[in-house]
């Protein structure tokens, strides 16, 4: 084996020894300091969600008429509710979630309810811990009626009319 090929092998392997390194401390850090929460304020404006810090509102569709409220029941944020419209929204870890949730047992993009014919309709997004509605896990888009329940680790999320 050639001097120089002898040395590429070094250098190769110092690169994948690093790459290893700061890896491995990304994965520390998440750990240790879990994922950013953007701590976000619900209020209502002209039919609108607005997050805390936003300097517009969220984008709006057409409220229905006696639209019901998601309620979370139980959980870290028990008592938030978030007024529903005509989009979907997205529960989960990530800060750019509608309803973020400090759940060690969410996902990031852990499930969406979305409005569907006469109703809504509630599905998980490949989350690792599962989504359950009344108690039931889900593997495809359900239905969502008022009094349902859905399960994301710790916290119960109920839709009120």
């Amino acid at each position: 084996m050639s001097e120089l090929t002898l040395t590429i092998l070094k250098l190769g392997l110092l690169v994948l020894l690093w790459l290893f390194v700061f890896s491995l401390a990304t994965v520390l850090r998440g750990d240790l300091y879990g994922t950013r929460v953007v701590n976000r304020v619900t209020t209502r404006r002209s039919g609108a969600a607005v997050a805390a810090g936003s300097p517009e509102p969220a984008p709006r569709g057409r409220r229905r008429n006696g639209a019901p409220n998601l309620v979370v029941t139980s959980g870290p944020l028990a008592g938030t509710r978030i007024p529903m419209g005509e989009n979907d929204i997205l529960i989960g870890r990530n800060p750019e979630c509608h309803l973020v949730l400090d759940d060690d047992f969410a996902s990031g993009r852990h499930a969406r309810i979305f409005p569907a014919e006469g109703g809504w309709g509630v599905e998980d997004l490949s989350s690792t811990n599962g989504t359950f509605v009344n108690n039931h896990r889900i593997d495809e888009a359900v239905a969502f009626e008022a009094g349902s329940q859905i399960r994301i680790g710790r916290t119960i999320i109920e839709l009120q009319k």
